[in-house]
């Protein structure tokens, strides 16, 4: 009633979980990943057991097959189960229970394991297997790449209801205090694949930090354009002068906190191409009210 996709980045030692499934909530109730250790899959008639306990057996340096093994010997439903799993090394190992509804199996290649079982066949986890593997870019988007290919090679016999994707990096998540660099569930949707896509656009905005390469000084004209901007939305009442001064630095401060790009705000002076992109096409239109800025009073 599922397929998904569970990988490893050597690069960046993500580890995730991309899933679709005719069944509500499946981003919440299928995958488990935990940094530095592993990522897995539980699904088909699903024991969320296998996600707990398998973390804790790679935890202790049980390999994929091993934990899968002990897992799967000591429950006796069995039958019905279907896990992926990738650790921190990038081994992957999976298991289709006997009593599966077809199609169901799974492909496992270089750090991943597709998966998936009421299936229009195949050629399902073939497709995600080979987009995957053909990829680039961080693993959430090669993650969502394989999901997105899952279905338009047939996806799931049943339709589709939800999706979810997680992914985790030691300090990833907000503020570097927890592991969940991606966490987005699609409860219920008509398209939960295209959902969860818009999702994590939202999501990488918001919650990724910035990249070196992506930052850009805010001075001249630039400066002006912000000004002008952060004057008419009530946080900058300084001089239009095309410097980012101490009192415009913080009026951009406050102003990115407001918006929530809380991850990407800076102090030195320099901008991130893509919060920059996002302000112009959320503010930069005529006609957009002012926001009651909290650095209105401070800055007169």
């Amino acid at each position: 009633m599922t397929y998904s996709i569970v990988a490893f980045d050597p690069d960046s030692g993500d580890l995730g979980v991309a899933v679709q499934s005719k069944f509500p909530n499946a981003g919440v109730t299928i995958p488990f990943a935990r940094a530095g250790v592993g990522a897995i899959a539980s699904q088909a008639y699903l024991n969320p057991g296998f996600g707990h306990r398998g973390l804790v057996l790679l935890e202790h340096g049980a390999s994929p097959e091993q934990a899968l093994d002990i897992l799967v010997g000591g429950d006796p439903e069995r039958a019905v189960r279907q896990v992926g799993m990738v650790d921190a090394r990038g081994r992957s190992a999976a298991y289709t229970g006997a009593e599966c509804f077809p199609w169901c199996g799974a492909l496992q290649g270089e750090h991943f394991t597709a998966q998936g079982n009421v299936l229009a066949g195949p050629g399902v986890v073939g497709a995600m297997a080979e987009t995957f593997a053909a990829a680039s870019g961080p693993l959430a988007e090669r993650l969502l790449a394989a999901l997105a290919a899952g279905q338009a090679a047939g996806g799931e016999v049943r339709g589709q209801q939800s999706a979810g994707l997680l992914v985790v990096r030691a300090g990833g998540g907000y503020g570097g205090h927890d592991d969940r660099l991606v966490s987005i569930s699609v409860y219920d949707h008509p398209t939960p694949i295209a959902e969860l896509e818009r999702l994590y656009a939202i999501h990488r905005l918001t919650y990724f930090r910035s990249r070196p390469d992506d930052l850009v000084p805010v001075a001249g004209a630039l400066a002006r354009e912000l000004q002008a901007l952060l004057r008419e939305r009530g946080f900058y009442r300084g001089a239009m002068d095309g410097e980012c001064g101490p009192l415009m630095r913080r009026a951009l401060h406050d102003f990115m906190g407001w918006e929530n790009y809380d991850e990407r705000i800076r102090d030195d002076g320099l901008i991130d191409r893509e919060v920059l992109e996002d302000i112009r096409r959320k503010h930069g239109g005529d006609g957009v009210p002012p926001a009651p800025g909290p650095a209105a009073k401070a800055n007169d």
